[in-house]
């Protein structure tokens, strides 16, 4: 990767295009970025493949699992893009610019199935959250929408923000009974059911949402460019098949 002091926090576009490399991070998880066998396979890594044939810049590519951290390091110009599913939210967009959106999800609630936890039936209801404490990656999109939960039902729900795990770490520990709730987006807690027997993931906590990817709010020309080519590949045959691949 190049030095940060050779990357500017006003590049955009023109400026990537005289250096020919632009540079991505992405996180790794289930669903968006992963090693299969032998060969790296993903969501996310998909598309980039695709944004790599249509660009005639050489692609590198970061993993960090903080999404603040990501976001933080685009802001400073370490990163030109942030490739990974980021809920499209209003308080996001006064510190990024967010591309066309390249999916759709939704947030459930990862408890323990009935008879891994104690023969106690898995909460279906929103009211009975009351009192509980959920686990959360540190600074999530979700945080908000639990906090409006618990306006909805008229009591407490406890957010616990985790610094150093994501939210397929935390769902790994709901498994093993460290903790007793988190939150997970469905399609990661889809993935990760598959190895978890353990887990329940048919509570949502939210609505349907939008995901995209985000570059830095002084970045139009790049932003302008990505939607163009995102707005177009999504009408192709290529996107449908990675679509239908990872998310049906």
């Amino acid at each position: 990767m190049r030095k940060s002091d050779t990357h500017k926090e006003s590049q955009d576009f023109p400026q990537i295009e005289a250096e020919g490399v632009l540079h991505i991070v992405t996180d790794y998880n289930s669903v968006g970025y992963y090693v299969s066998g032998d060969t790296i396979a993903g969501f996310n890594h998909d598309l980039i493949q695709l944004l790599e044939s249509y660009t005639s810049l050489k692609i590198d590519i970061q993993l960090e699992s903080s999404l603040e951290k990501s976001i933080e390091d685009l802001k400073k110009g370490k990163y030109d893009i942030v490739a990974r599913n980021i809920p499209v939210t209003s308080e996001l967009r006064d510190s990024i610019n967010f591309t066309e959106s390249v999916a759709q999800n939704r947030q459930v609630l990862i408890q323990r199935k009935k008879k891994f936890n104690d023969d106690i039936e898995p909460i279906r209801s929103h009211l009975d959250l009351a009192k509980k404490t959920l686990y959360v990656p540190s600074k999530s999109p979700v945080i908000l929408r639990i906090q409006n939960l618990s306006h909805e039902i008229g009591d407490t729900i406890y957010i616990k923000e985790d610094s150093t795990y994501g939210s397929e770490q935390l769902a790994m520990m709901v498994a093993s009974k460290d903790i007793d709730f988190a939150v997970c987006d469905e399609k990661a807690a889809a993935s990760m059911a598959k190895t978890l027997p353990e887990i329940d993931y048919s509570t949502f906590i939210g609505f349907t949402h939008l995901e995209a990817w985000a570059v830095r709010k002084n970045s139009p020309i790049l932003l302008d460019s990505l939607d163009t080519w995102i707005t177009r590949m999504k009408d192709t045959k290529a996107y449908n098949d990675i679509y239908k691949k990872y998310y049906k």
